[in-house]
């Protein structure tokens, strides 16, 4: 019907005036329980057809895959926003009172608000197939080289106009890659364990030492290097289970062998609360150094399956 009406418009002399999609709002998008409910049942029977079969050992990669689906989307409809923002922008700074350039103003925020309302439901629908990820492999779903921004509660473009529109976007934008709470450092290295019971131990020994420092800091933001292969990923899969948000700040490898010293003092101008340290090289231990040097609170793990070196010294005595 839509279709229809705008070709027959568009046979008539209207001076330019055309019919486009009304705005959308919250209500326009696939509903929370419909979401998990549906996503829940693909990831089940998808998992459920591999099992058993040649496929099984690439359950994980295909699990990835499923996720990444969504945050691509999501971040396609960001970038659909920051272009429609910038048009906002150009129109603004040539406004010229006009109906025609008032109308094309409106046009550009309505087209922004409907990609950011689609990146904002794309981003929940991610968030949930990642809680799944999270369920059947037990590690935290990353992207491999872009940020896994999460703008939802943050609808703040909705009937706003012009420079409104430019200052709610460019907020949400600040928020999303920089959560607010108090920094907390996380460091560690890649360890080997000789069986998996000192593998449990001392996983377990690093969600206790979150779990205390969380205590102490409710608002607590965990920044860590976001290496998946070694202790960062436990430390990002209990950030995820526990619904604190993260910052990983990964290594610039065109610094060479100065990348692991540069990304400490990256995370050091956070002026984090605690420096959480686990068992690690040397960039770990000048990271230590320097913020004692600072008078941040280190807790030291970096004893014995992830305990405290001077209770190892005291035990051992």
């Amino acid at each position: 019907m839509h279709s229809s009406f705008s070709d027959q418009l568009a046979g008539l002399d209207l001076s330019g005036f055309s019919i486009g999609p009304a705005p959308v709002s919250t209500n326009d998008f696939p509903v929370h329980d419909a979401v998990v409910q549906t996503l829940e049942a693909v990831w089940s029977d998808l998992f459920a057809m591999v099992s058993g079969t040649a496929l099984e050992a690439d359950a994980e990669d295909l699990g990835w895959a499923f996720v990444n689906i969504f945050h691509r989307s999501a971040t396609r409809k960001s970038t659909a926003v920051d272009r429609a923002t910038d048009e906002v922008r150009a129109l603004l700074a040539t406004a010229d009172g006009s109906e025609i350039h008032t109308h094309e103003l409106e046009t550009q925020v309505e087209r922004a608000q409907c990609a950011e309302g689609a990146m904002i439901a794309l981003e929940e629908m991610r968030e949930v197939a990642a809680a799944l990820y999270l369920n059947e492999f037990g590690s935290s779903w990353k992207p491999v080289s872009s940020s896994r921004f999460n703008h939802s509660a943050m609808l703040t473009s909705a009937l706003v106009e012009g420079r409104e529109f430019i200052r709610a976007r460019s907020e949400a934008k600040r928020r999303a890659a920089m959560p607010e709470g108090t920094p907390v450092i996380f460091a560690g290295g890649r360890t080997r364990h000789p069986n998996e019971q000192d593998a449990l131990t001392f996983a377990n020994n690093v969600w206790a030492t979150l779990d205390k420092v969380h205590d102490r800091v409710p608002d607590m933001v965990l920044v860590h290097g976001g290496d998946t292969k070694g202790v960062d990923r436990l430390a990002s899969s209990w950030a995820e289970r526990r619904n604190i948000p993260q910052i990983s700040f990964s290594l610039d490898m065109r610094l060479g062998a100065r990348a692991g010293f540069k990304r400490n003092e990256r995370m050091l101008s956070l002026d984090p609360r605690y420096v959480v340290a686990f068992p690690g090289n040397g960039v770990l231990e000048r990271l230590v150094i320097e913020a004692k040097s600072r008078r941040i609170t280190v807790v030291d793990r970096r004893g014995p399956l992830g305990t405290s070196p001077k209770r190892a010294a005291r035990d051992t005595d």
